[in-house]
């Protein structure tokens, strides 16, 4: 099998995890998650984070793909500026091709990118038409932006999943949806915590143990972040 041959047979199966994730009442966190490991796996980039709109507007972090990005996406709450923000204003994706020359455009962000090891970013907002949910920025490690096919396929990504947030909106009322949003944002701090708890029970790394869960969850057909809150209850069990 050819690596072309093997990208796209991994394309097909991420939106196929996609659509599985989203059966019945889907745990919004798990596919914005879902959304940001594959990415990695699938593109040039080597870490994802993902930015949501909170109920009250503000933006907030949703999903990340380890902690580093997580880390990179909260910088960009804390300092106002960044990829994932710009892409949520103008509603278009955002490049950076060399973060070193992007200090101006920058100032606070994009040296600690440098300095975290990434050097290019491409920012993709979760929008449908006039909705704008979020964004979700791929970092690289090398100068560089994604072009062409890459880029291509991961907006058709991040809009396949924009429109299933959209559309069980529809099912609902925006109040519902503003609140699962919220939800999410609330859900990933459980996540981190349970994640923590495994690492250091198994002896394992953070990614191995984000694996964990969400085999413990689907499994059990239940949402990740009620699995992940049993998991963080239990390191305060005696």
């Amino acid at each position: 099998m050819t690596t072309v041959e093997s990208r796209e047979r991994k394309l097909v199966a991420t939106f196929a995890l996609i659509a599985d994730a989203l059966v019945g009442d889907f745990d919004v966190t798990e596919v914005l998650t879902l959304l940001c490991t594959r990415c990695v796996e699938l593109f040039p980039v080597d870490a994802s984070g993902l930015l949501l709109r909170q109920t009250d507007g503000e933006l907030g972090l949703a999903a990340a793909s380890d902690e580093q990005a997580q880390l990179l996406e909260l910088l960009q709450l804390q300092t106002g500026e960044g990829a994932c923000i710009e892409a949520v204003r103008a509603g278009e994706p955002v490049f950076a091709a060399d973060l070193y020359e992007a200090k101006e455009r920058w100032p606070a962000w994009a040296p600690a990118v440098v300095d975290a090891g990434f050097r290019g970013v491409t920012s993709i907002p979760l929008r449908l038409r006039d909705d704008t949910l979020g964004s979700m920025n791929l970092f690289s490690a090398d100068p560089g932006a994604l072009t062409g096919e890459d880029l291509y396929a991961a907006r058709a990504l991040t809009q396949f999943a924009t429109t299933a947030l959209l559309a069980h909106r529809q099912l609902h009322d925006a109040q519902t949806l503003a609140g699962q949003l919220q939800g999410a944002l609330l859900s990933r701090v459980v996540i981190e915590q349970a994640k923590g708890v495994l690492a250091g029970r198994e002896g394992i790394g953070l990614e191995a143990a984000f694996e964990v869960l969400r085999r413990r969850a689907r499994t059990a057909r239940r949402p990740l972040s009620e699995v992940a809150r049993e998991v963080a209850a239990e390191a305060d069990t005696p």
